[in-house]
């Protein structure tokens, strides 16, 4: 132990120190007494705290606690020293003592290195961390490395920092990209390259900063390419490529990369053979945009240096191949040549993506509007690239296109063996062979050549002998059945043929059942149009036996109407026969239209009552979105034929059957027909039938025109009921879940019905504004009627004062029956019949006795309204 502490030992000053002096004799080693005796020294010198740790330490040489307080605490004392004060030698002697006992803690041994650095004393710390590692077990060495390699970094000396690094990776492998980096930072970046191959290498390498294989490998790309001169280890051509043919969605970047590590070089033509490889390999338009970009800003740099050089005045060696202003030629003559050849290489891109692709050869052979050579080469390479089981488009208008261009310029032969040639290629379908003969026979048509344009569609319908190399399954074979060509067989017969060939190709289509309703029509047409009307009325016949609807509906359809426009009213057993054919058999959704020709047809030249009955049966027939339609159409000829009371069974059977959201616009339109023939209690019956379906927060204007109907015609026992009835279907649909927004008004006057439900009869009259008995004339309100009892008018005093009543001749058979009827009332009970009171009528009974329909009454009798009765009756 240092002499100077130990030369001469101190009494106790203070009985706190007697006490400890008294324990550390008795127990001289335990550490919490010399502890305690540290601690009560606290505010004393620092020299007599250093004795008493150099006293503790001599007993307990192993303590950590002691050992690392007293190291702190000397480096405490020599902090504002300066560095070459002897004091810090004497710390550094305490931490070797230390060390000597505690050389497996890693603290001091950082602690020491830590305060070495603070010296400047950069060989001894280095050694002093070398100490350390070869002290301390390999599982502490991960938290020396760390400092260590700070140590190294902080130090300008590269060549010790990458030695210390390459230990560094025995130790931690994983840890190279660290090391790499730092490479990059000194600018030894032959070794970082090296090191990155050797990466790439190991498959089983994982990235600590994340990076995957890709991020690795451009990285490298990255430093080959714009280090050119200092990567030396690695063969950067080859690995460049080799990240082409890796990555591929990165092709255009990495040939940037290549042709950049060249140019770097001044290697321009070989940059320039990397671009002009590149942009005849790449398979993207990404890619190639990239590439060519590069590639022309590189040629354009080129351009711009050569003329600064010119302007300048520098002078090129002779005889090179950069001498004098050819080469300036050559560089534009080289630079125009690329911008010309862009969209040529464009389609080359998506041709290598897809060689198959019938619309991208096409566009190609409009890029050359000057070279028919080269026309006819792009034609000659796609028809023998393209294969038709792969081809994307249309592959027989590449043939198409080929023999046009042969046309166009005037090599009529040449154009007709190349349709010969295509009509031997075993398209995917029918149809692309058809389309073949069809521009064939369009070729012999525009040189007027008809009767070999005729020719040609024969030999297609017909059937073409094969070659030995096609099978029977093939589309040659297939050809007769194509309807495509034979529809336009017939419309070139139609043109250039006569009656009979024409004919015989329409005949020849039905009997191979390939024809379509549209085929049919147009063989009807042409019968029509040469006077053969009834040959045209049995090729709809055919038509309708082989088609099936929907698709017989346009047969349908066009056969009445032409029966009937040539036969009207002459044949109506046969035109009837022939409807209810096509009812027979048609569809809800399409009978609606037939129904009405039929009725029309009845109508016009039949009898009303088969109409009747004819719309009868389209009421049931037809579907749900078109039977309220067809109820109405009904119910307006019915009116029309025999009067609005003929209409009450029709109503009443389409309450029965319309869905329940039409049954509203029914009843109402019913309800106000009987209003109009006096029928109050029936029309009041038909709307509490209608109420059921209408809830007042959705149909607020059903209610309105209920309320108006009972203000004009009712009394306050009706309207109570009214109000009844639309508080207890109110409850009905409020027990149901129904979207809130369902129930706002349709308009902002419906808030106003909807606000009057639930209060008085004298508040409703007054709001809509009926006046008071006493301040009316007549007691009459302003719609022309208050308040009376309801009933039911006299139906036969009615009809027999109706002067409008429609007087209809109803035929023999129609007599009869009403004879019939007329016999049995009259072995009827006659029951007497009284007038009906004026008050029943209200207001209108005046109205009705100025038309005749009433007997005349007392002019002195006073009408009381139901509102005054009812004011009465309260007070």
């Amino acid at each position: 132990i240092n002499a100077e502490y130990m030369g001469s030992v101190r009494m106790p000053s203070t009985e706190n120190d007697s006490f400890f002096e008294e324990e550390i004799r008795r127990n001289p080693y335990s550490g919490k007494i010399w502890w305690f005796y540290i601690e009560s020294k606290a505010a004393a010198p620092a020299k007599e705290r250093n004795i008493l740790f150099e006293r503790a330490l001599r007993r307990i040489p192993g303590s950590y606690k002691l050992w690392w307080n007293y190291l702190t605490q000397r480096r405490a004392q020599v902090q504002n020293r300066p560095i070459l004060s002897d004091c810090y030698e004497a710390v550094n002697r305490c931490f070797e003592r230390a060390l000597i006992h505690l050389h497996k803690m890693p603290r001091i041994w950082l602690d020491f290195a830590q305060f070495l650095t603070l010296q400047c004393k950069v060989t001894r710390t280095r050694r002093l961390f070398d100490r350390a590692l070869r002290a301390l077990p390999i599982t502490q060495h991960d938290k020396i490395w760390p400092v260590y390699l700070k140590f190294v970094r902080s130090l300008e000396l590269p060549e010790l920092a990458c030695r210390v690094y390459r230990r560094y990776l025995k130790f931690a492998p994983e840890a190279v990209e660290e090391y790499i980096d730092y490479l990059f930072a000194i600018g030894r970046i032959n070794e970082a390259a090296g090191l990155l191959v050797k990466q790439l290498d190991d498959e089983k390498f994982v990235s600590r900063q994340g990076k995957n294989r890709h991020a690795l490998w451009l990285q490298l790309c990255e430093i080959l390419s714009k280090n050119p001169t200092k990567v030396t280890s690695v063969k950067s051509d080859r690995i460049i490529r080799s990240g082409i043919r890796t990555f591929t969605n990165e092709v255009g970047r990495l040939w940037n990369a290549l042709a950049e590590f060249y140019i770097r070089q001044g290697q321009f033509e070989k940059a320039r053979d990397i671009f002009e490889e590149g942009i005849n390999t790449v398979m993207t338009v990404r890619d190639f945009s990239m590439v060519y970009d590069a590639y022309t800003q590189f040629e354009d740099q080129l351009i711009s240096c050569r003329m600064e050089e010119e302007e300048e005045g520098v002078a090129r060696p002779a005889g090179t191949a950069d001498d004098g202003s050819q080469d300036l030629d050559l560089l534009l003559a080289r630079f125009e040549y690329l911008m010309d050849r862009r969209p040529l290489l464009v389609s080359s891109v998506l041709l290598r993506q897809n060689p198959h692709n019938v619309h991208e050869w096409l566009k190609r052979t409009k890029l050359f509007p000057n070279d028919p050579a080269m026309v006819v080469e792009t034609f000659v390479e796609a028809i023998r690239t393209v294969d038709i089981t792969k081809a994307v488009g249309k592959p027989q208008t590449l043939w198409i296109a080929y023999a046009k261009f042969y046309e166009e310029a005037g090599d009529i032969d040449n154009a007709r063996k190349i349709f010969e040639s295509s009509l031997q290629v075993p398209f995917r379908t029918v149809n692309d062979l058809a389309h073949c003969y069809i521009e064939y026979t369009e070729l012999e048509l525009r040189l007027k050549n008809f009767d070999k344009a005729l020719a040609i569609m024969q030999r297609g319908a017909a059937g073409q002998p094969l070659r030995s190399a096609v099978v029977q399954t093939s589309v040659q074979q297939r050809l007769y059945k194509c309807i495509k060509l034979w529809a336009y067989y017939a419309d070139l017969e139609e043109s250039l043929g006569t009656f009979a060939s024409t004919k015989a190709v329409y005949d020849r289509i039905l009997d191979l059942k390939i024809a379509t309703p549209q085929i049919i029509l147009n063989y009807a047409a042409f019968l029509e149009e040469n006077k053969y009307f009834e040959e045209s009325f049995k090729a709809y016949e055919r038509g309708i036996a082989m088609f099936q609807f929907p698709y017989v509906l346009d047969i349908w359809r066009t056969y009445l109407a032409k029966f009937i426009g040539r036969f009207q009213g002459t044949k109506l057993e046969r035109a009837r026969d022939l409807f209810e054919q096509a009812l027979e058999k048609v569809p809800a959704k399409n009978a609606k239209e037939l129904y009405l020709q039929y009725a029309e047809l009845e109508e016009k030249y039949g009898q009303v009552r088969h109409a009747m009955n004819i719309y009868d049966r389209a009421t049931a027939a037809v579907d749900d979105d078109n039977r309220l339609l067809m109820f109405n159409i009904y119910i307006k000829k019915a009116g029309e034929f025999f009067g609005v009371t003929k209409t009450r069974e029709i109503f009443e059977r389409a309450i029965e059957v319309l869905p329940d959201k039409h049954i509203r616009e029914v009843c109402e339109r019913y309800a106000e027909i009987e209003r109009t023939l006096g029928e109050i209690d029936r029309a009041r019956a038909i709307y509490v039938h209608a109420s059921q379906f209408c809830d007042p927060r959705v149909h607020p204007d059903f209610w309105k025109t209920w309320d108006d109907f009972e203000v004009r015609h009712g009394n306050p026992d009706t309207f109570r009921e009214m109000l009844r009835i639309n508080r207890s279907v109110t409850n009905l649909y409020a027990e149901s879940n129904y979207n809130a927004a369902a129930f706002v008004p349709e308009k902002p006057s419906d808030y106003t019905a909807l606000s009057n439900v639930g209060k008085n009869d004298i508040e409703i009259l007054e709001q809509l504004g009926v006046q008071s008995s006493k301040e009316s004339a007549g007691l009459q309100g302003p719609l022309g009627a208050t308040f009376v009892s309801a009933g039911i008018m006299n139906a036969k005093s009615v009809s027999a004062a109706n002067p409008n009543a429609i007087n209809i001749d109803l035929g023999e058979d129609e007599e009869e029956e009403d004879e019939e009827e007329k016999e049995a009332a009259a072995k009827e009970p006659v029951v007497e019949e009284l007038p009906v009171p004026a008050a029943v009528l209200g207001g209108t009974a005046s109205s009705l006795r100025a038309s005749s329909v009433l007997p005349p009454t007392n002019a002195g009798v006073a009408v009381v309204g139901a509102r005054e009765r009812f004011k009465r009756a309260r007070e």
